[in-house]
């Protein structure tokens, strides 16, 4: 399996931490150094290991954003 690289441009939010310490997290990412995405995953305490994830491009940010201010939670 190949190395995957990333960067984390910027940090915008904690979603909720486990009891473990890996904390639900949504960044902008550059993945193998491609045009940063929106990012949400798990990731271990020090950003050394990270669970599977969405990546969302600034459109379809935008799309689920209106998607759920229509919702009524």
């Amino acid at each position: 399996m190949a190395d995957i690289k990333f960067e984390i441009k910027e940090s915008i939010g904690v979603l909720s931490e486990s009891p473990k310490g890996w904390k639900k997290e949504i960044n902008l990412i550059s993945w193998n150094k491609n045009t940063p995405k929106y990012d949400l995953r798990d990731w271990a305490p020090e950003h050394e290991k990270m669970g599977k994830g969405i990546t969302l491009s600034k459109e379809e940010l935008k799309e689920l954003r209106d998607i759920l201010n229509k919702m009524d939670i």
